[in-house]
C-alpha cells in the first residue's frame, strides 16, 4: 500500500512558545492518516473555540478538538479526505495539568483523535469508544507517548 499523501495547513490564532511545531503536527497527523488527505489544522483561543463549539455542535463552551469533515463531495469524485481540526489550546493546557501528562503528549492524543474522526471514527456508542480509544492508544504509543487513557497512580 502506498504511503497516504497529505497536504497540512497549521493556523496558529495564537502561538504560545510551547505550542507545538508544524512538523510534529505533521507527524501526529501522518501516524493516523489511513489515506490521502488536505486538513487544516487550527491552534485557537477560548473565544474562537467556543463560539466554533456553540455554532456547530449547540454546545456554548471550549472544547479540546473540534473535526470538520468536508463530506459533500461525491465519493467517486477521486479527491482525498478532506476537513479541519481546530485545537483550543487553553483547554488542552489545563486539561493536560488536570491529567498530570506533558502539553505534547496530550496535543499528539488529540491530533491523532481529530484525525481519527475525519475518518470516519466515532465514540458514539461503548462500542465505538472502545475500538477508537484502542486505536488512538496504538497510534499514540507508536509515537512514544504514553498510552493517554492510563490513569496516573501517583495523582
Amino acid at each position: 500500500m502506498a504511503t497516504p499523501q497529505l497536504s497540512l495547513s497549521v493556523q496558529y490564532a495564537l502561538k504560545p512558545d510551547d505550542v507545538p511545531t508544524r512538523h510534529q503536527f505533521r507527524r501526529w497527523v501522518k501516524a493516523a492518516l489511513q489515506g490521502d488527505a488536505e486538513v487544516t489544522l487550527r491552534v485557537v483561543d477560548s473565544e474562537e473555540g467556543q463560539t466554533l463549539n456553540r455554532e456547530y455542535r449547540d454546545k456554548d463552551y471550549a472544547t479540546n478538538v473540534l473535526t470538520f469533515v468536508y463530506d459533500d463531495m461525491p465519493e467517486d469524485a477521486g479527491l482525498p479526505l478532506m476537513g479541519d481540526i481546530v485545537l483550543c489550546d487553553p483547554v488542552v493546557r489545563r486539561e493536560a495539568q488536570e491529567q498530570g501528562k506533558a502539553l505534547e503528549a496530550h496535543y499528539a492524543h488529540l491530533v491523532v483523535h481529530g484525525v481519527l474522526h475525519l475518518q470516519g471514527y466515532d465514540h458514539e456508542t461503548d462500542d465505538e469508544a472502545e475500538g477508537m480509544e484502542a486505536l488512538e492508544t496504538q497510534i499514540v504509543t507508536k509515537l512514544g507517548y504514553d498510552n493517554p487513557y492510563q490513569i496516573k497512580e501517583d495523582q
